[in-house]
């Protein structure tokens, strides 16, 4: 293990908090999590072979009275080995638990986006179980059933084990298997360190509250751009692969295809991503069906310049579709791009007039093209929140799976002028 986290807990234990059902009740519900914390820190001390003064974990109940705690939060996260997610519907009801999910996350998107390893280095526990059809999107990939935890852990979580004292020694197991599996983790990943992210700009990585139902809300990323057998004159190869998912404007910064970064983005916003070219998404693009789900378009400038794609993409300016938003990633030091940036620039106004010109200035600044990677991820938030908010907007809306939809409730009686009304008492 390197020193880049040397600095910082070993693992960050993030829990919803409980409300007391009486304030004036002397009883701490939020104790028993303060226990599974303090035994995982003495289980951990052990593993770990940690030095004197290091710390094994982090909780927020350990911050004093009038600790400036979301810089204490955001420093803890942006230094820790390993996340440690408390799950309960409790939990993904939190922005606050979900801003520290993000906060994490945003480290394992930056070393994804420099070619770093797949890190797998959140170690979820069950603290009341959850059905999985229940697990947001962000929380749908990750194994939180570890081998060794015992079939009670799994029936009730941490917290049924605590409190049940027939339960005692499976909770002893479940409790020493988590630390060591959170050792194995923080021995085995190497995830750097970053600096502390702004906690008042963070977005739950569950989604906002209106989304939070199974898998999420979908949100459709199309990807318009040539690939190597198709590319326009004057460009040449080093940006592109076989197909459009390849596209990489931001290379060599981003050391992936950006239809993959953007999918990892959006998904840790709370959105169930869907990636597709135009002829994938075709009925989503150019029909004139109403719409399924929000979209973002990520457009190559210089696939403007080519007929084939040029075409459908002044069809689809034509339609409107607001719930669909189009980003136009502009890397300005790719040499090629800023070189033709006049005529694309032209080529993109006459192919998209009404598109690029279509809701609040920030979001035409956006629409218009992001000059960095660093831009582009910034930017990914405000546009995939504003095709959602359109998308909630136009979409036709239906009754509940399973419910008739309600006729309009009809007068009877004296108004009505018919002769079946009860007189009044």
């Amino acid at each position: 293990m390197s020193d880049d986290t040397q600095g910082g807990p070993y693992f960050f234990l993030s829990y919803a908090h409980t409300p007391k059902h009486d304030p004036n009740d002397p009883y701490d519900p939020d104790q028993w999590v303060e226990k599974l914390f303090t035994d995982l820190c003495r289980h951990v001390m052990v593993m770990s072979g940690l030095g004197h003064g290091a710390k094994p974990g982090f909780m927020d109940r350990e911050m004093h009275s009038g600790s400036y705690w979301p810089e204490r939060l955001a420093e803890s996260l942006a230094t820790c080995r390993v996340f440690v997610p408390l799950y309960s519907r409790r939990y993904f009801d939190s922005d606050q638990c979900g801003k520290e999910w993000t906060a994490f996350s945003q480290r394992i998107l930056h070393e994804r986006a420099r070619g770093g390893e797949n890190a797998e280095v959140i170690v979820p526990a069950i603290w009341v179980p959850v059905p999985t059809d229940a697990l947001p999107e962000v929380a749908q990939d990750i194994h939180y059933s570890q081998p060794g935890l015992g079939p009670q852990y799994v029936e009730h979580g941490f917290y049924g084990i605590m409190k049940l004292r027939q339960f005692r020694n499976a909770y002893e197991t479940a409790v020493y298997t988590l630390a060591r599996r959170i050792v194995e983790v923080g021995q085995a990943v190497n995830l750097p360190s970053v600096g502390p992210a702004d906690y008042k700009s963070l977005e739950s990585a569950f989604g906002p509250h209106d989304a939070r139902r199974p898998n999420g809300h979908r949100l459709k990323v199309t990807i318009v751009a040539p690939d190597i057998d198709t590319l326009p004159q004057g460009r040449g190869p080093y940006h592109y692969g076989h197909s459009a998912h390849e596209w990489n404007p931001y290379r060599p910064t981003l050391n992936r295809p950006l239809a993959s970064h953007t999918a990892d983005l959006v998904r840790n916003l709370g959105f169930r991503p869907e990636i597709g070219s135009l002829d994938d998404h075709y009925d989503h693009v150019l029909s004139d069906k109403p719409p399924t789900s929000a979209g973002l378009l990520l457009l190559d400038a210089w696939a403007t310049t080519y007929t084939r794609l040029a075409e459908p993409l002044r069809r689809f300016d034509e339609a409107g579709k607001p719930w669909i938003t189009v980003m136009v990633p502009w890397n300005r030091e790719d040499a090629q791009t800023a070189e033709a940036e006049p005529r694309l620039r032209g080529q993109l106004e006459a192919t998209l007039p009404h598109k690029l010109t279509e809701g609040r200035p920030m979001q035409r600044s956006l629409t218009d093209g992001m000059a960095t990677f660093d831009q582009f991820c910034k930017a990914v938030p405000e546009m995939a929140r504003s095709a959602m908010n359109q998308y909630l907007r136009h979409a036709p809306a239906h009754p509940p799976k399973g419910h008739a939809s309600i006729e309009r409730p009809r007068l009877q009686g004296p108004l009505s002028g018919g002769n079946d009304a009860e007189a009044p008492p």
